[in-house]
């Protein structure tokens, strides 16, 4: 089993100028402690799960590339990428960019997006759900493409919402055959479908018993497309609110163990979990030495 940390609030202690050091010990604290990935949400606000509209958020792809000059060995990428923020082939370019820079340690997370407010407010165009899908397909063929080779497929793409005339990508990334590309969703029809047709990973959100079924249900479209479903690392999105006595409504580390077992038994291969207040990095060590250290190989 591997765990990664989310990364979904920069309000920190001190303001806007602790923003930059927090999350440099926020991100060393992840790494050293033997995180497996490090995320955080592609959102230009803050969105209502976590906090108050106007509370600060990081541009995503900037923030990963300072955080991977801060880290040595966690995988980061965005959780999970809005696609109609940004073109495919800069979606490309940026994961290969992050790749390279690295060694070898970008994510490609994407989605169809969801916050209109935000891109309502911005002037960034939100098209209608079903285009979106069309957008995420399209990206995803010219993903597959761009990753092709040793410089792309130099390919031209004819689709219905993106043309490219020479699908060309130097350097390419360093994780081969792609940086994997991780999808986030459980829609069973449209999702789900195209995590079996494209993607190398899938981010589903819920219990134990939810998450089994979304994964059932990949199951089910990788076998209609011819697909090993083992090929596709599963992955699910949870919080913890962690302290070592469990006092104040929080978890035991103990408690958090158990409970991510019962993700596992449902067929969880890579947690990805955001920490209350995870400013007090004590908090990672605790789970570091606890939680990373009896999980892992389970």
């Amino acid at each position: 089993m591997k765990f990664g940390l989310q990364v979904p609030s920069f309000s920190y202690p001190g303001g806007t100028p602790d923003i930059a050091p927090t999350l440099e010990r926020i991100v060393r604290t992840a790494d050293e402690v033997g995180f497996d990935s490090i995320w955080v949400m592609d959102h230009l606000f803050q969105i209502r799960s976590v906090g108050a509209v106007d509370e600060p958020m990081l541009e995503g792809w900037t923030a990963l590339g300072w955080i991977g000059a801060m880290t040595k060995r966690a995988r980061i990428g965005l959780m999970v990428g809005g696609i109609p923020y940004r073109l495919p082939a800069i979606w490309v370019k940026a994961a290969t960019t992050l790749d390279v820079l690295t060694g070898g340690r970008a994510w490609l997370g994407l989605g169809a997006a969801w916050n209109q407010q935000e891109s309502d407010a911005l002037g960034i165009p939100f098209p209608p759900l079903g285009v979106r899908f069309q957008q995420l397909e399209e990206t995803l063929r010219i993903a597959h493409e761009m990753f092709e080779g040793e410089t792309g497929s130099q390919r031209a793409f004819d689709g219905r919402e993106f043309r490219a005339t020479r699908l060309l990508n130097s350097p390419q990334s360093i994780s081969r055959p792609r940086v994997p590309i991780m999808i986030g969703g459980g829609g069973e029809r449209k999702t789900l479908r195209l995590v079996a047709q494209y993607a190398d990973a899938s981010n589903v959100f819920g219990g134990p018993e939810n998450i089994h079924h979304k994964w059932e249900v990949l199951r089910r479209h990788c076998e209609a497309v011819g697909r090993p479903f083992e090929e596709i690392e599963r992955s699910t999105l949870q919080g913890v609110n962690v302290s070592r006595d469990g006092s104040g409504g929080t978890e035991t580390p103990d408690q958090v163990i158990d409970r991510f077992g019962e993700l596992g038994d449902a067929g969880a291969q890579h947690i990805l979990f955001s920490v209350r207040d995870v400013w007090q990095t004590d908090k990672l060590e605790l789970l570091g030495s606890t939680l990373l250290a009896q999980l892992r190989d389970a």
